[in-house]
């Protein structure tokens, strides 16, 4: 048994029960790890992915490499009770229990861990080459009762939801770290002044109608926009930022 759970929110704490059970966190996210007697937890390099058939395997390392949603993963294997904690950059943890056939899709880069029962593929959203999250997003999906799912953010999350209200959910794609529920539609508001470096900054975003429920998790942190439009070199959506890239 495996249950996840933020530990003063930049931390993830993993507790296993049991042997015989894994999960898969960012590469060299570990950070520290107690049990009873020797250490009874290993660590092995996710050569391709998480897929459990070697052919979905070598589909998903295509489809990663073709859309950017590169995802450097290694495999945590537990033979006893313990607990072990992982974190990345003094980055926020939000963790999620999904519930059996629920879906959350996040940018592979804000992946931190996710439980075997959880299955993992990238899906096309064919939203363009505006923003960088775009064309693709990782999606990890409930398969059993123990899926859960970690996900890093640039800062304390905003949470917003209309799965109650109905209300219409706007945000900005360079923000925007995951949803949970319908996918967004894209708005755009590129004009003249785009062109001549006048942008208001807010030239695209995701959005959430009535009809589209979803809970979405927004970063205090905006990537760097992927299209310049404006005649003096400035972006026409969010300013550039620095991004940790990982190889």
């Amino acid at each position: 048994m495996v249950t996840f759970e933020t530990m003063n929110e930049l931390c993830l704490r993993i507790t296993n029960r049991g042997s015989g059970d894994y999960v898969f966190t960012k590469a060299g996210a570990f950070i520290g790890g107690e049990c009873m007697g020797a250490k009874n937890y290993t660590f092995t390099k996710v050569m391709l992915g998480p897929q459990e058939n070697i052919g979905q395997a070598l589909l998903g390392q295509l489809a990663r490499r073709i859309t950017g949603e590169n995802l450097p993963l290694m495999k945590v294997d537990f033979g006893g009770d313990s607990v072990t904690y992982y974190a990345n950059d003094q980055q926020h943890v939000v963790v999620y229990h999904l519930m059996t056939n629920e879906t959350i899709s996040v940018e592979s880069e804000n992946i931190l861990a996710f439980t075997r029962d959880c299955k993992y593929s990238v899906r096309f959203l064919g939203q363009g080459v505006i923003s960088q999250k775009g064309l693709a997003t990782s999606t990890l999906t409930g398969m059993g009762p123990e899926a859960y799912v970690a996900v890093l953010v640039d800062g304390n999350p905003l949470v917003m939801s209309n799965v109650q209200t109905g209300y219409t959910i706007e945000a900005d794609p360079d923000a925007t770290v995951c949803w949970i529920g319908a996918d967004p539609q894209l708005r755009t508001d590129i004009n003249w002044r785009n062109f001549i470096g006048q942008s208001s900054g807010e030239s695209y975003m995701f959005e959430w109608g009535g009809g589209a429920p979803a809970t979405v998790i927004i970063q205090p942190m905006e990537r760097a926009s992927g299209l310049d439009v404006s005649m003096d070199g400035k972006r026409s959506g969010s300013r550039p930022s620095t991004q940790r890239r990982i190889y």
